[in-house]
């Protein structure tokens, strides 16, 4: 029989969110209960365990599985401290009650996280699991492509298989390309040689979208190195540009069989076509001010119709973001938009002010800035609450059980606020659509979200509007305030040279 562990560490932080996320963020399971909830799941473990039921002498063994309920800011370093002792513990029992019988390891991680005390979590996890299991096993780890490849993890990893789309539909696909490699390396004599070139670009932009930008050319390259014989895992990590940290860049990543020179070709391909792209690889944003006016004007105009989808991706909560921005309802509010709108919001106090209220009741609230009071000031205003709910609802994407803590819906003035206690993952519609409001039966929406499948909202928007507003995960990334990344990089600094460096 063959024995593969599983083990999997998911979080996507922002640098600039001002608050810190603890262990209480993270739904942690392990063992058999953890397999049995993820088997059937839209997402990398359900592809891996799917594909190795089909190998009948496969006994998957579960680690652990900690993962953030929605991503948030740099994990407080005692966070961290027990986190890190329950995933090494998880890998030390793993060495101590499988001995030396385990084949291999799959590590399905994000990338993109950071604590106050460990800059690289996932490339620790990497490197620990190497001393305690040795370095005859395959590891093969799974990422999203907006994690950050450290020297580390790419040196721990005999394989590391990224996603392959954006905005990220391809989880499951992921999991099971991550599963056949590892079948590949078990039964096969063959040794993976991997090269990953660092690419000096921080990009965003519609570009990045995979069916339809230029960032697709790249990645389509990297399927066609996959489905070669000797291909093994391909593709392009460009990185959060919100996760503040040493390393943070654009990597390339090609695994071929035993063909360094090969792969070493491909990737500096790779590499070249992003950076002749990048300066289209950014946002072109709107003002809140212009863009009130656009709102304006649209709904005015008896000739347009559809909804407004006012972008703002700078309060994006699967980029770490804080989720409590105010800044557009509160120009609308200030405005003479005569429509209706839509938007999300994270503040407990609010949400525990109108649950004290009760439904049907009108009641003062304060509205945002409560967790980045330096960007939002908080709006007070008057509401009627319009419905509770405990916050649990299963996401649209990947029907996954997210939990918002205790959620109201509140009616200010001709408005609707979605007010959510916890921070949750708003790239598709679940969370508007669980609490009863359907984006596109308002005049104008806030979407949290750089970009979320076009289906969603910008296939049928009116009019959409990407807006530059502040919040930790602005697209205006000068605005930032980089102190940890490698320097000079495109865009925060001029006159960027990108000369192809292998493997360091």
């Amino acid at each position: 029989m063959t024995k593969i562990a599983i083990f999997q560490l998911m979080q996507e932080i922002s640098s600039f969110n001002p608050s810190t996320s603890t262990i209480d963020d993270f739904a942690i399971q392990c063992g058999a209960a953890w397999i049995e909830h993820d088997t059937e799941a839209n997402h990398e473990i359900g592809g891996a365990l799917a594909q190795f039921a089909e190998h009948n002498e496969v006994i998957v063994v579960p680690t652990i599985s900690a993962r953030s309920n929605s991503s948030g800011a740099v994990l407080a370093a005692a966070s961290w401290d027990d986190l890190s002792t329950r995933l090494t513990s998880s890998i030390d029992d793993l060495a101590t009650e499988h001995g030396g019988t385990i084949d291999a390891v799959y590590f399905c991680m994000h990338g993109a996280m950071a604590a106050e005390n460990e800059m690289d979590p996932e490339g620790f996890i990497l490197a620990y699991a190497r001393e305690k299991l040795g370095n005859k096993i395959p590891f093969v780890t799974s990422m999203d492509l907006h994690g950050i490849l450290t020297t580390r993890m790419f040196e721990h990893s005999d394989v590391i298989v990224p996603y392959h789309t954006y905005p990220h539909v391809d989880q499951y696909e992921t999991g099971v390309r991550a599963a056949k490699v590892m079948m590949r390396l078990l039964t096969e004599d063959i040794s993976p040689v991997s090269v990953r070139v660092q690419v000096p670009a921080l990009v965003r932009g519609d570009e990045l979208v995979t069916e339809t930008g230029l960032f697709g050319e790249c990645l389509r390259l990297a399927k066609q190195i996959e489905e070669r014989e000797l291909g093994l895992a391909a593709g392009m990590l460009i990185g959060n540009p919100f996760t503040d940290v040493p390393e943070l860049q654009t990597n390339v990543v090609v695994t071929l069989v035993g063909e360094e020179e090969e792969a070493t070709q491909y990737a500096t391909e790779m590499g070249e076509l992003l950076w002749v792209h990048r300066d289209r690889m950014r946002v072109a944003l709107t003002s809140i001010e212009d863009a009130v006016i656009a709102t304006i004007d649209h709904h005015a105009d008896p000739e347009t119709n559809g909804t407004v989808v006012l972008v703002d991706a700078a309060d994006a909560t699967s980029s770490g973001a804080s989720g409590d921005s105010n800044a557009i309802l509160a120009a609308i509010l200030a405005s003479d938009f005569l429509g209706r709108l839509l938007a999300p919001l994270v503040d407990a106090a609010a949400v525990q002010t109108a649950i004290d209220a009760g439904v049907g009741n009108s009641v003062t609230v304060r509205l945002g800035g409560t967790v980045d009071p330096a960007r939002f000031t908080p709006l007070d205003c008057q509401a009627k609450v319009r419905l509770i709910s405990d916050g649990d609802f299963f996401s649209e994407s990947f029907k996954l059980l997210w939990r918002g803590g205790p959620t109201v819906v509140l009616d200010v003035e001709n408005h609707t606020v979605v007010v959510s206690t916890n921070p949750v993952n708003l790239f598709d519609r679940s969370f508007f659509l669980s609490h009863g409001c359907d984006p596109f039966s308002y005049d104008a929406v806030v979407v949290k979200s750089p970009h979320c499948e076009p289906h969603m909202y910008k296939e049928p928007a009116g009019l959409y509007i990407d807006v530059d507003a502040p919040g930790s995960t602005s697209a205006n990334l000068k605005s930032l305030g980089h102190t940890q990344c490698p320097r000079p990089i495109f865009p925060l600094d001029d006159d960027v040279v990108f000369q192809p460096r292998i493997n360091e």
